[in-house]
């Protein structure tokens, strides 16, 4: 079973995430804040990382970019999810190594597709 790990602070979303992708066969690690991330992603290794921008303790970005530069976690396909202003914020993820970018809310369905491109079933 593929793991993929959310790194959100938001409860509700963390909760409806873990549903969804549960129901679709994966299994869920969740974690809160950017220091959490990056023990989790380097320790268990998920398949797929779907991260907020905004989480503390290190936001999105700088643990993306710490990610792609660790050799434990940097072939971990990213998929950056936020609330913030999207242009400025989509340049950055991508340029940091980001496979995918989602404004907030995000499209269930197409959240889907996105993970299924870089992991499979």
């Amino acid at each position: 079973m593929k793991s993929i790990l959310v790194v959100d602070d938001d409860r509700d979303i963390v909760l409806g995430l873990s549903i969804r992708l549960r129901a679709a066969g994966y299994a869920v690690l969740a974690v809160q804040d950017g220091n959490a991330a990056l023990s989790t992603a380097i320790n268990k290794k998920p398949d797929l990382i779907l991260m907020d921008i905004g989480i503390p303790a290190g936001n999105g970005l700088w643990v993306l970019e710490f990610l792609k530069k660790n050799a434990n976690s940097m072939l971990i396909p990213v998929v950056i999810m936020t609330g913030m202003e999207p242009v400025a914020a989509r340049e950055k993820a991508m340029a940091l190594g980001a496979v995918e970018f989602f404004q907030k809310p995000v499209d269930n369905d197409q959240l889907l597709q996105a993970i299924r491109r870089h992991v499979g079933e």
